[in-house]
């Protein structure tokens, strides 16, 4: 049925063909347009068609929830129609749209409460005078050199009232594929989640409950609605309260309720304090929350909530919004949008990521990542993000400890030298050690390492909680780095000092002379440092092998070609190790020497991890043991013989007098695919009919359970 010139529907008595009025690939494909006469017409450039187009598209800014635009009907008379927020339009209405306001409003509640997005329509007849003599005053406002802003803004206020109500208008905005599945995973991530949007609060209300980021299990959801600043702290501190007398502590097996009290003593209690509970404040109210007086009240609530929903929030607010976290808050903020109204936000947040899609691509442009889709955001995070995150310490504790293990033993060398600033290597060797010898180890592992691979990184997002905490370099780590190289500055003068002491080769000359006493050193710093990064090397690569050792042997072809009698020749100012490293390298007591002192650096590394990995492993400690069992049972799995089964279960109606399988037929339970007997680990499924949301966290609790036989690791 389509609706003829008078709006009546009628129906298409011969087969037609749709027309594609919208021009998007992306568009609804179930609404059909069959009018061929309005397309032969536009193209036509008919300009009364397209006078009456430009008259149905309203200007759209982004700095506020209400826009306005002017038209002229062809009677010559001036029209403004305005569209926006109901809760922004309705308050600029004429007292006489009273009847059509109440209808409209329960149209709004109703289609909020559907989740549709929804805008309210109004317009104003302007007299001719009047629309010169404002028009002159906006070109005066914006030729103004102080205050321009305040004086359009108040123009804008003066023309956009005494408004006539038009209705509204519903659009369903639907929710990309896997929004749901990332919002979830994120919260398992322990990262908490703030929904910033210009909808109403009964859409944006609705829409939490469908991305679950608000649940029915949660304990309370505090609504905000007050009109003052007044009214806005005295409602977060009731909420306040009641969230302390839900947020039990607990103690020797007692449960003791925290006070005010034991807040005051410990500022930071109010953070530790984690409910599960949600906050929505609509844009009245956050504008008074946003004040200077009342915003740490807001926050402090908001960050113990476990879900943050603001609505009906301007551009402005939402960068406000992430400003104050930043401003109070110690924690890093991700912003993403996928409109011009989300511009600001972005660039507020310490990582912006914008969504290109149908509203342009204004977020991608001021963003920092762009991504296609939303579901993308968790591989970016729990992938990308933590990989990023684990390279980086280690490339920073591992360049730490090799710098202070090669720069130290100078440091020991100037007690014996008379701090003369004789140094303690060969000059080249000094040069190329950090740019040659190991430049590519580090390299490699700062590209390629991981701890677990990227689907055990997807199925348990609590391996991103250590990022979070900072835990993987921080202020005791940098000291544990500098103590272990100290240590190995340590071994690596004080062995071979000792050892060559006195000392005479097999040949019973003299080899404690000081050109072998650099190149014993400087040979035990490359392989001490090279056995380090392989011990600290998580995931193996052909370029790993290749950088590591490889630098090794770079290093013995560059010492043997600068001790070269050719080079010596060449440049005898330059390389006066003339022959020493054939010297000493061929004497089994400099290799002695060596292999005392990489056991002597190593072996407490190797010793720490090893009590580390029994006692107090970590959570992708237990993964990967549990990888490497689960390795090992495969072959031992792929050789048990198949024996085909034959079922005793019949459906045939042979027998009228016997009851038969009808009702078993017809439930559909012999028809389904059973799924295979469940394992240890991430290859456990479900077979009850549970939601996938519960299924994700037994696959998460899976991960632990499945390998942890010894210690129960609490997620």
């Amino acid at each position: 049925e389509v609706p003829d010139d008078l709006g009546q529907k009628k129906e298409i008595t011969k087969k037609k063909e749709a027309v594609d009025f919208s021009g998007k690939s992306q568009s609804e494909r179930r609404l059909h347009f069959f009018d061929h006469s309005l397309m032969e017409s536009i193209e036509r450039g008919d300009p009364k068609v397209h006078e009456f187009l430009r008259l149905l598209a309203l200007c759209h800014t982004v700095m506020s929830e209400e826009d306005s635009a002017g038209s002229l009907n062809p009677e010559g008379q001036i029209k403004l129609y305005s569209k926006g927020a109901d809760t922004i339009l309705f308050e600029k209405l004429h007292p006489s749209n009273k009847d059509l306001l109440s209808l409209t409003s329960d149209h709004l509640n109703e289609f909020a409460g559907e989740g549709l997005r929804t805008l309210a329509i109004a317009y104003r007849e302007l007299d001719d005078k009047y629309f010169e003599v404002w028009q002159e005053m906006l070109e005066d406002a914006n030729a103004a050199t102080t205050d321009r802003d305040e004086r359009i803004s108040g123009l804008y206020e003066d023309i956009e009232r005494d408004l006539m109500l038009l209705g509204a208008t519903a659009v369903e905005d639907k929710l990309q594929e896997g929004v749901i599945e990332t919002v979830t995973s994120l919260s398992l991530a322990n990262i908490k989640i703030w929904i910033l949007t210009g909808d109403k609060q009964e859409t944006a209300i609705n829409i939490g409950y469908a991305c679950n980021v608000l649940t029915d299990a949660m304990d309370a959801v505090f609504v905000i609605t007050g009109n003052t600043a007044g009214e806005v702290r005295e409602e977060l501190r009731k909420a306040k309260e009641i969230l302390f007398g839900q947020t039990p502590s607990f103690s020797s097996g007692h449960v003791v309720y925290e006070s005010k009290r034991q807040l005051e003593l410990d500022p930071g209690a109010e953070e530790a304090v984690t409910g599960d509970c949600a906050l929505v404040i609509n844009g009245h109210s956050l504008a008074h929350a946003l004040e200077s007086d009342v915003e740490k009240d807001l926050l402090e609530l908001a960050c113990m909530c476990k879900t943050v929903v603001c609505c009906r929030v301007t551009p402005l607010q939402k960068a406000q919004v992430v400003e104050l976290v930043k401003k109070h808050r110690n924690a890093v903020t991700l912003a993403i949008g996928d409109g011009a109204n989300d511009v600001s936000m972005i660039k507020s947040a310490h990582i912006g990521i914008g969504i290109s899609g149908q509203e342009g691509l204004q977020a991608v442009l001021a963003s920092d990542y762009a991504l296609a889709q939303f579901r993308y955001l968790q591989r970016l995070l729990l992938v990308h993000g933590r990989w990023s995150y684990y390279r980086m310490c280690k490339f920073l504790c591992y360049f730490f400890y090799k710098n202070f293990a090669f720069t130290l033993v100078h440091f020991w060398f100037a007690f014996f030298c008379g701090f003369s600033a004789q140094t303690v290597y060969d000059q080249w060797f000094i040069t190329l050690f950090n740019i040659v010898y190991t430049s590519l180890p580090v390299l490699a592992m700062g590209i390629f390492d991981q701890d677990v691979n990227d689907q055990i990184s997807m199925d348990c997002p609590q391996l991103y909680e250590p990022g979070q905490l900072n835990l993987l370099f921080n202020k005791r780590r940098f000291f544990i780095c500098v103590a272990h190289g100290i240590y190995t500055s340590l071994a690596l003068f004080f062995i071979p000092y000792g050892s060559f002491y006195n000392v005479a080769g097999e040949d019973g000359q003299h080899i404690a002379d000081y050109q072998s006493f650099a190149v014993t050193m400087a040979t035990s710093l490359v392989i001490v440092v090279s056995v380090q990064i392989a011990l600290d090397t998580s995931y193996w690569t052909v370029v790993n092998h290749v950088f590591i050792w490889g630098s090794v042997a770079t290093y013995f072809s560059i010492l043997l070609a600068m001790h070269s009698n050719g080079v010596f020749r060449i440049f005898p100012h330059q390389f006066p190790f003339v022959g020493n490293a054939v010297c000493s390298l061929s004497q089994k007591f400099v290799w002695l020497v060596i292999l005392l002192i990489a056991v002597a650096s190593v072996m407490p590394v190797v010793t720490f991890r090893f009590l580390k990995m029994c006692f107090y492993p970590s959570l992708s400690d237990q993964i990967r043991r549990w990888q490497k069992a689960q390795r090992k049972e495969r072959p031992i799995r792929s050789q048990r013989p198949q024996v085909r089964r034959s079922s005793s279960r019949r459906s045939g109606y042979a027998f009228a007098h016997q009851e038969g399988y009808g009702e078993l037929i017809t439930s559909g339970k012999n028809m389904r695919a059973k799924s295979p007997a469940p394992t240890s680990g991430l290859e456990k499924t479900l077979y009850n009919n549970t939601s996938w949301i519960e299924n994700l966290c037994k696959k998460t609790t899976d991960v632990v359970s499945g390998f942890s036989h010894d210690k129960t690791v609490k997620l």
